[in-house]
């Protein structure tokens, strides 16, 4: 069973039919849901896959404990070491869902370095990624960096460049992808 990386900005916490509409999609083809347990994107995905009774969800926590798990589905709780704060903290179980996951799926405020240093992750690992670019209200495909350049191309120069810099492009690669389903 294929298995998606659901993530999201924090400042996005209502879901647009469009994107339920994905979120259907995912369900009708019995994917595996991988998600973290933040606010914001993160909790109102958890929210409607919670109120249609979807049960093939896990939650990724960092640390002991999980801030969401609105459905309380299965969790997996990523050890981080103590002295680690802030962004770095939540990478871990980032990761460790972009390492599981066949796609990804994220809806993106266009400013969170975060949710778009997961989409990075799952380019450099090989991986598809469908971006809701929510100042647009549209679904990008990404399946290489230069996808991501043209998406990182429509933001303010400012937020480019904070991007560009925390998420250190240089260190990604392009393995082969495999195709995703769940795009249309």
């Amino acid at each position: 069973m294929s298995k998606v990386f659901l993530s999201g900005s924090r400042k996005i916490s209502r879901l647009s039919d469009e994107v339920r509409a994905r979120l259907k999609n995912m369900i009708s083809n019995n994917l595996e849901i991988l998600i973290g347990d933040a606010n914001g994107a993160d909790k109102a995905m958890q929210t409607f896959l919670f109120h249609v009774a979807y049960p093939k969800v896990t939650v990724f926590c960092s640390g002991g404990y999980c801030r969401n798990n609105i459905g309380r589905w299965a969790s997996q709780l990523i050890d981080v070491e103590p002295n680690i704060k802030g962004r770095e903290f939540y990478e871990k179980k980032d990761k460790a869902m972009a390492a599981l996951a066949d796609f990804g799926f994220v809806l993106w405020d266009g400013q969170s370095v975060g949710s778009i240093a997961n989409a990075f992750e799952l380019v450099r690992q090989g991986k598809k990624v469908v971006i809701y670019f929510a100042p647009w209200r549209e679904f990008v495909t990404i399946a290489s960096l230069d996808d991501l350049g043209t998406l990182l191309n429509r933001c303010d120069p400012d937020i480019q460049t904070d991007i560009r810099r925390k998420v250190e492009l240089e260190d990604f690669r392009q393995p082969h992808q495999a195709s995703i389903d769940f795009a249309r």
